[in-house]
């Protein structure tokens, strides 16, 4: 019975270990710093590099593949209210890209979180 309990430790180890170095967003982004300690729900995330372009959960997308897919998952979510969109925009990113994101969840009534690495 010993023997089958370290069996079960050494796999909780091992994914404990393994789990941290799963990377949070697959894009190479500089995020901005934040003092914020708030952790918001995830629901869709939208990833801008420094060149503008779109990523929709780790996949290059337009504007007009991000905005069908996001009212998708809206659409298709058990509570709509609740839905939130993280942006992962690179500090490099033009604001102007920012914007167009958040004119969509605008138009789209749900709320938008803008992430940021800690200071």
């Amino acid at each position: 019975m010993s023997s089958l309990t370290d069996i079960i430790f050494l796999l909780l180890i091992f994914f404990m270990l393994t789990s941290s170095l799963v990377t949070q967003n697959a894009i190479n982004l500089k995020l901005p710093s934040s003092v914020s300690k708030v952790v918001a729900p995830k629901s869709g995330n939208v990833s801008i590099d420094p060149n503008g372009s779109f990523f929709w959960n780790g996949k290059r997308v337009t504007y007009g593949e991000l905005e069908r897919n996001v009212r998708a998952q809206v659409n298709a979510s058990p509570n709509p209210r609740d839905y939130a969109l993280v942006i992962y925009a690179d500090e490099e990113a033009e604001w102007k890209y920012v914007t167009q994101v958040y004119n969509l969840a605008l138009k789209l009534n749900i709320k938008v979180v803008a992430a940021t690495r800690p200071e």
